[in-house]
């Protein structure tokens, strides 16, 4: 017996839905594909989840959920204001080394740019995950910029976007780290005036 068929047929959904979508492509992968892989049939799929989109969009929980724990481990582990803004950086180096295998760039950049016009349940995930970024950003910026919080947080949003981008590209070799110094310095300018 495989690892796969020992796990509840849910579970497999969601990991072969993990392991292949995001890397593949959302559209460009046939739900054939995802029940040869998940070891299910086409109404294991339906009756868990009722459509590809759906669960699609409990990937996308999922990886919002881990993601999350992440990130708040690195900020409590941070030993001061510019230690817990950056530590966006230092939990995406984390997240792509820990259980989730290192996708191509980012789940939610890959849905967002591929369904432009995704289905409620997914572009309820995509939102929460730009909230998350943009509001905690932004709290973690006012220590360090004051009145011009916002400012900073966009910057240091624009620094994480273009790392995962660099993801991508495969160029520059550390886009996480050029990420990070860009953010630093940018967090640094506002420290100063």
């Amino acid at each position: 017996m495989t690892t796969a068929q020992k796990l509840p047929a849910r579970d497999r959904l969601l990991r072969a839905a993990d392991r292949v979508l995001f890397d593949r492509g959302i559209r460009a992968t046939p739900v054939d594909e995802l029940l040869r892989e998940a070891e299910v049939s086409a109404a294991t799929l339906y009756a868990h989840f009722g459509s590809k989109d759906a669960l699609v969009a409990e990937a996308l929980r999922n990886r919002l959920a881990d993601w999350r724990a992440v990130w708040d481990q690195h900020i409590v582990a941070a030993g001061d204001d510019m230690a817990r803004l950056l530590a966006v950086f230092d939990a995406l180096a984390d997240y792509r080394g820990g259980r989730h295998r290192p996708a191509r760039w980012c789940a939610f950049l890959a849905a967002a740019t591929e369904l432009p016009d995704a289905p409620d349940e997914i572009t309820e995930v995509l939102v929460a995950d730009t909230a998350l970024l943009a509001e905690r950003l932004l709290q973690l910026s006012r220590p360090l910029a004051g009145a011009r919080a916002q400012d900073l947080a966009d910057e240091v949003l624009v620094a994480y976007g273009g790392a995962l981008a660099a993801l991508l590209r495969g160029r520059p070799p550390s886009p996480i780290e050029v990420g990070r110094r860009l953010a630093r310095s940018a967090a640094e300018a506002y420290s100063r005036g």
